[in-house]
């Protein structure tokens, strides 16, 4: 598949299909798409994969476009202030991404759910106990928010992240979550209860700016204001 990635923090990433060439992507991903372009809304996989889909995050039906003749285009604008991140899978190798992370890909690609191993991650880690698994081989498009941070960890390599900003890792990281200690800490630091803990070999990718983080400001904001007006 042929794409190319532009604009700054508003990016889009247009993709360009021969004859016959199809790309699948989440419901309402899609920006504009050339006449050549034909869309078909299906649970892809069968019921139980597309249930399992909906518990990490995305839609129950995928959309699958398919180019009818000649070169088509089609485009995925990102839909809030952030980057459009590119990966080429080769077979069997996959990506464990937060919710809502997927934006398209080509039709050879799989999107699994992926259960966190420890119960306690689940529960306390922020971003819920099901993460998005994507295995290749196939190109996907991945939307994060706010800039992306690569860090590759070294075997036995710990880095610490605040809730939310853990956006994708490799497998071969082990993602854990530890509690703050300290009283002072945990009351006045303003980090939480709980930090995620992750654990090399592999590579991370790190947002700097959580879609529920910038909602919470906003909403502080926004109450700021209606309060403002009724006074």
């Amino acid at each position: 598949m042929n794409y190319e990635i532009k604009g700054g923090s508003m990016p889009v990433a247009i993709c360009y299909l021969n004859s016959g060439d199809k790309i699948v992507s989440e419901s309402g991903a899609m920006g504009w798409m050339s006449d050549n372009i034909i869309m078909d809304s299906n649970m892809k996989g069968g019921l139980f994969k597309s249930i399992g889909r909906s518990l990490s995050g995305e839609s129950l039906f995928l959309n699958t476009f398919t180019c009818s003749g000649n070169v088509g285009k089609i485009a995925f604008p990102c839909s809030v202030p952030g980057r459009i991140m590119a990966k080429e899978l080769q077979p069997n190798e996959s990506i464990i991404c937060q919710k809502g992370a997927f934006m398209a890909a080509e039709d050879s690609v799989s999107l699994n759910i992926h259960f966190k191993k420890r119960f306690s991650s689940g529960l306390f880690g922020g971003e819920g106990f099901i993460l998005q698994r994507i295995t290749g081989p196939g190109t996907v498009l991945l939307e994060f928010d706010g800039h992306v941070e690569e860090l590759n960890l070294n075997p036995g390599e710990i880095i610490k992240v605040d809730t939310g900003h853990v956006a994708a890792f490799e497998p071969s990281v082990n993602f854990d979550i530890e509690m703050v200690k300290g009283l002072k800490n945990i009351f006045f630091g303003g980090e939480g209860l709980f930090l995620t803990t992750l654990t090399g070999p592999g590579k991370v990718y790190l947002q700097t700016m959580p879609l529920q983080n910038l909602a919470g400001k906003l909403s502080f904001y926004l109450n700021t204001g209606s309060t403002n007006l009724r006074d």
